[in-house]
């Protein structure tokens, strides 16, 4: 059996993170590596957890997920990351901060899945 991909859930909405721990958890190839709900324990838990992807929000009070992706990249760079929000003019500054990814919340379920999986086996 391949090694399930560690996933890194981000998001300081807790209720998000509950249902996406919920859809990731019954996928038989993934696993939560943690949950996060601020962008300054990032780094830490990367350094703790060695998540393969970290589902990171793009939108959140003190340091935002663009600024993470940024210290994420600089450090661990082999961790993909994918950037998540409401508002599509994030997705310029994530790229130029090196996000591997980048989606809109309320997309399908499946869509989500196959983008995680994509760039954790490209």
């Amino acid at each position: 059996m391949n090694k399930k991909i560690r996933i890194l859930v981000v998001d300081d909405n807790q209720s998000f993170c509950k249902g996406m721990r919920a859809l990731l958890e019954i996928q038989p190839d993934m696993e939560v590596a943690g949950e996060g709900h601020n962008g300054h324990i990032v780094m830490g838990l990367v350094e703790e957890l060695h998540p393969d992807v970290i589902l990171l929000d793009a939108q959140m009070p003190g340091m935002t997920g663009v600024e993470v992706t940024r210290i994420v990249k600089n450090h661990s760079p082999q961790v993909k990351v994918i950037l998540m929000t409401m508002f599509a003019d994030y997705r310029p500054m994530g790229i130029e901060a090196g996000a591997d990814a980048f989606l809109t919340k309320g997309i399908p379920p499946e869509h989500i899945l196959s983008l995680i999986r994509g760039i954790a086996h490209p």
